[in-house]
């Protein structure tokens, strides 16, 4: 028997279960988990996550190009 003091409870499930549906074909259509962050909010970093940028990724390729190259 479902009383008024179901309804909340349907309300919730039903909800949980069109975020999961919602959820499921964003993935089909974009693959997995989006980020939560783009590029353009994150600090800048190589990804690595050791802290270091732009700054010292140019470095590190300049101080791999061969003398003759110079």
């Amino acid at each position: 028997m479902s009383g008024p003091r179901d309804e909340p409870r349907d309300k919730a499930r039903k909800e949980t279960q069109e975020e999961a549906q919602r959820k499921r074909r964003l993935a089909e259509v974009f693959g997995d988990v989006l980020p939560e962050t783009t590029s353009d909010e994150r600090d800048p970093d190589d990804g690595r996550g050791d802290g270091r940028g732009e700054r010292d990724r140019d470095t590190w390729i300049r101080d791999q190009v061969p003398p003759h190259h110079g």
